[in-house]
């Protein structure tokens, strides 16, 4: 069945970086993790794997803890760097609800920190990475780049161009890239493919500034969709159209700013 699978739908890219946020393992709105959303996605993820994409997953962790959250706090009492570092924790722990739900449906992990912690996780070392990757393995990236004040989304840029990426895959809760808040205003335009210039430019919230600019000057493409809709993480590694591209300018110079119709 997976042989027919592969001659079906062959993925586009060989090897993508998966950056879940950690609010996508829990409940909209809600706090802490759900594990029958951790195991929805775990679904798709096996799904995109089969299809023969090497697949490795960082996670965020701000459904847990946010670094960010402590800053400014009345008298100082956690030092920013501090919470950044318990951000980092976070990420650990989401990335083992992830390993334990991709194993309980057949599939080969290893969870790597950026934090050395032998007793749960490898830690992340590029060239064992690779191989993991190389030997049908999905890699789970926990605790960031172990460094303060760098975001997730910016750890996922630098993992995509170590591990030789083809693709950065931004799953997000809405189809893509907006001219706006698309919760907030009904007549928010999608836009279906971008260059870096006109995100930085515009201001567009798609990952934060570092990882676009990390991303521009190695020319490594982002996709941003929407893993709720099942079936979508298999659709992007095929190259099937969904959510939003941003990639280098054409070949030509010109500007790549294509609304949906």
């Amino acid at each position: 069945m997976q042989s027919e699978t592969l001659e079906k739908n062959p993925p586009v890219y060989r090897r993508v970086i998966l950056k879940l946020s950690g609010e996508s393992l829990a409940h909209s709105g809600e706090r802490g993790i759900s594990m029958d959303e951790v195991t929805a996605i775990a679904k798709q993820i096996k799904a995109a794997h089969a299809l023969g994409c090497q697949i490795a997953v960082v996670v965020g962790g701000g459904n847990i803890l946010r670094g960010a959250q402590f800053k400014g706090t009345s008298g100082e009492m956690i030092q920013e760097a501090t919470a950044h570092y318990m951000g980092m924790l976070a990420t650990v722990i989401n990335a083992l609800a992830m390993q334990d739900a991709l194993e309980n449906i057949g599939c080969a992990t290893r969870v790597m920190s950026a934090i050395k912690m032998d007793g749960v996780a490898e830690p992340f070392i590029r060239r064992r990475a690779i191989r993991h990757l190389e030997k049908g393995r999905i890699v789970i990236l926990a605790a960031g780049t172990g460094a303060p004040f760098v975001t997730t989304d910016t750890c996922a840029a630098n993992r995509g161009l170590e591990l030789d990426a083809d693709i950065v895959l931004k799953a997000t809760r809405v189809d893509g890239v907006y001219s706006d808040d698309p919760e907030k205003n009904p007549h928010a335009i999608l836009y279906r493919e971008l260059d870096y210039d006109v995100v930085i430019e515009k201001n567009l919230k798609v990952m934060d500034s570092t990882a676009i600019a990390q991303c521009r000057t190695h020319k490594l493409p982002i996709l941003v969709f929407n893993f709720k809709k099942d079936g979508n993480i298999v659709k992007a590694v095929s190259g099937q159209k969904v959510g939003t591209r941003i990639s280098p300018r054409s070949a030509s110079g010109e500007r790549i700013l294509v609304n949906a119709t």
